[in-house]
C-alpha cells in the first residue's frame, strides 16, 4: 500500500540542500515531486517519493547527516494538527501519548509507540515503506523532530537518558553532537529516545482544559474523516513490536483494544491475514537491517522475531530466493526482488 505525509515534512529542505551545494530545485525534478509543494504544508505526497529525495540529496552532497540537519531547524509550528496536541494533554507524556493516536494525520507511514518501563519511558519510532528503498534519512529526521519538540517544553539544557539509531555509526558524530548536545547510539534494536518518566510528567503551563476540549474535538473530526483501516493499524504495530520480540497477534490484539478473532475476521474482511502482514513487514525490514554490516546475522533473526538464525535463514532463501549470505557477499546495496514463490510460504517462528 502508499503512505502519504503533509508536504511539510519538506520545510528547511531548500535551506538544507542549499547549503551544500546542491540545487534543491533540480532535486525536487528528479524525485518527481512538483515545486508547489514547498508552497502549501498540506499537500499530501507520497512518503516514498520523500524518502528517496532525502537520500538522493545526501548522496549527492556527500554527506550522510542530511535528514539530522532538517531536523535541526524543525518548528513545533511545522506539525500542523499535531501541534495542538500538546494543547489537549496536561503533560508531555500525555501529548506524547496523543501523538501516537494522531499521527496519521501528519505521516502515514511514521510509527510511533510510547512505553513505561518503571521510571524510564522508551520513544520507538519506525518508518513504515511500500518499496525496498534506504529511509536513513528520514529515520533521522523523525527522531531528531521528537527531541526538538521535547526540547521545546523541556528546555535547551534539557537531555533525555538515550538516544538510539538501528542505523551503523556516521563516519563523524559531529551533527549529532550538535543537535543533541550528547552522544547517540548506533547499531542498537530501535530508532528512538529514552526519557526519564518525571521530565515528562512534569506540567505543561500551556495546558488549558477548555481549549483542550476544542482541540480534542477538533482532532477528532480529523481522525474521523481518515481513511485508516485495521490493516493499517496492525501494520504499524507489527513494525514496532517485531524488534522488541513481542510480536503476536494476542498482543496486537491487546493494542487495539479487542480479541485476537476481531482480528483476524476483520483482517479477512479487508482481503489479508495477519501472517501475511508480518511477512510484508520482515520483507521491508530484513532489507534494512542486512544492508548495515556490522550487524551479525543473529542479531537481525532476533529482530525479525525469528526463534532461530536457520528458521530466519530458510526464510530469507525462500522469500528471495537467494542466501541471506550470498546476498551480503556481493556487495548488497539494494535488496533482492521477492520471488514468485515468497506469498506461498510464510514461517510464523
Amino acid at each position: 500500500m502508499s503512505y502519504y505525509l503533509r508536504s511539510a515534512s519538506l520545510t528547511n529542505y531548500v535551506e538544507v540542500a542549499r547549503a551544500l551545494g546542491l540545487d534543491p530545485y533540480q532535486q525536487l525534478r528528479a524525485a518527481r515531486i512538483g515545486r508547489s509543494v514547498l508552497l502549501d504544508p498540506d499537500i499530501r505526497i507520497p512518503a516514498a517519493q520523500v524518502g528517496r529525495l532525502m537520500e538522493a540529496s545526501a548522496k549527492a552532497a556527500g554527506v550522510d547527516d542530511f535528514g539530522l540537519r532538517m531536523a535541526e531547524l524543525r518548528q513545533l509550528s511545522n506539525l500542523g494538527p499535531l501541534a495542538f496536541v500538546v494543547q489537549e494533554q496536561p503533560n508531555l507524556l500525555r501529548a506524547l501519548e496523543s501523538m501516537v493516536r494522531h499521527m496519521d494525520l501528519q505521516n502515514e507511514s511514521l510509527s510511533m509507540r510510547v512505553e513505561r518501563e518503571g521510571e524510564l519511558v522508551i520513544i520507538r519510532l519506525q518508518l513504515l515503506s511500500d518499496e525496498a528503498s534506504p529511509l536513513r534519512q528520514a529515520t533521522d529526521l523523525a527522531v531528531g523532530v521528537v527531541f526538538r519538540i521535547l526540547s521545546v517544553f523541556l528546555g535547551p539544557s534539557w537531555r533525555p537518558r538515550s538516544i538510539s539509531f538501528s542505523h551503523a555509526a556516521p563516519a563523524s558524530t559531529a551533527t549529532w553532537q550538535r543537535v543533541f548536545g550528547m552522544p547517540a547510539l548506533f547499531n542498537q534494536d530501535f530508532d528512538g529516545i529514552v526519557c526519564r518518566a518525571a521530565d515528562l510528567e512534569a506540567p505543561l503551563p500551556s495546558y488549558d482544559p477548555v481549549m483542550a476540549q476544542q482541540v480534542k474535538r477538533y482532532l477528532g473530526t480529523l481522525l474521523a474523516q481518515s481513511s485508516t483501516t485495521l490493516r493499517d493499524k496492525v501494520r504499524k504495530l507489527v513494525y514496532l513490536l517485531l524488534p522488541s520480540g513481542m510480536c503476536s497477534v494476542e498482543r496486537v490484539a491487546q493494542h487495539l483494544g479487542v480479541d485476537r478473532r476481531t482480528v483476524h475476521r476483520h483482517l479477512e474482511q479487508e482481503g489479508t491475514t495477519y501472517l501475511e502482514i508480518v511477512a510484508e513487514a520482515r520483507a521491508s525490514l530484513v532489507q534494512r537491517y542486512i544492508e548495515n554490516p556490522e550487524r551479525r546475522l543473529s542479531e537481525v533473526a532476533t529482530l525479525l522475531g525469528f526463534s532461530s538464525l536457520s528458521a530466519f535463514s530458510r526464510w530469507f532463501a525462500d522469500r528471495f530466493g537467494c542466501s541471506v549470505t550470498r546476498w551480503r557477499a556481493g556487495g548488497g546495496g539494494k535488496a533482492p526482488p521477492a520471488s514468485p514463490r515468497s506469498g506461498s510460504s510464510i514461517h510464523s517462528d
